[in-house]
């Protein structure tokens, strides 16, 4: 795979992930957990050949379990507890922040384009909550707060990630699936089962599996 392809493979996916915060939202009252462990179920269904990838070094599984659970778990919480879209710009500061952050890979640099490229985004981040003239709500700050350590999470296992390149991709759905069980483990010791309540949801649910 060449340097250009990759870079368009990610464009893709940040456009693919721009419908994170409407799907979610679109599940309705389906709590946190709950909702991750159905997703990660559903991102397994119709990959048995990734049995195949789940031998793999503890550290890929260090890495790719604990991004994929607490980067989910923690912006599916914020969107549950904070409006979607301020909850939505602090998550998606993660592409400056893979930017960043891919400075401390071996062979890279920070460049001054990409120091002015950071101080944009967060400018814009600030202005962009300030300017509504409203401030934050006390009760929005749990959900604010996730959603800002989310983006942290999942720029640095992004970042890790390319220090596992020898990691298949097959084995990213073995990740899912210890997520979805964590999930699934976390939800029934602290959340009250809610089921879908329409086909709209159930579809919601079905989008965030096999896409974002």
């Amino acid at each position: 795979m060449t340097s250009r392809t990759a870079t368009l493979i990610g464009l893709a996916a940040i456009l693919m992930w721009s419908l994170l915060a409407a799907l979610t939202v679109a599940t309705g009252k389906i709590p946190a957990f709950q909702l991750a462990s159905l997703v990660g179920f559903l991102t397994w269904v119709g990959r048995p050949d990734a049995f195949g990838s789940l031998r793999q070094p503890p550290l890929a599984w260090i890495v790719g379990v604990g991004g994929l659970f607490g980067y989910h778990a923690l912006y599916f919480l914020a969107l549950r507890f904070a409006p979607p879209a301020e909850a939505g710009l602090l998550n998606y500061l993660w592409p400056l922040l893979i930017v960043l952050f891919s400075s401390l890979l071996p062979g890279e640099r920070l460049a001054l384009h990409h120091v002015l490229g950071a101080v944009l985004g967060f400018a814009g981040t600030i202005v962009l909550f300030l300017g509504n003239g409203g401030g934050v709500a006390a009760g929005d700050v749990p959900g604010l707060g996730a959603a800002f350590v989310a983006a942290f999470v999942w720029a640095g296992y992004s970042v890790m990630s390319r220090k596992l390149k020898s990691v298949p991709t097959d084995a990213v759905a073995g990740f899912c699936l210890a997520t979805a069980v964590l999930s699934a483990v976390v939800h029934a010791l602290v959340e009250v089962t809610v089921w879908p309540d329409n086909a709209g949801q159930w579809f919601a649910i079905a989008m965030l599996g096999v896409g974002p």
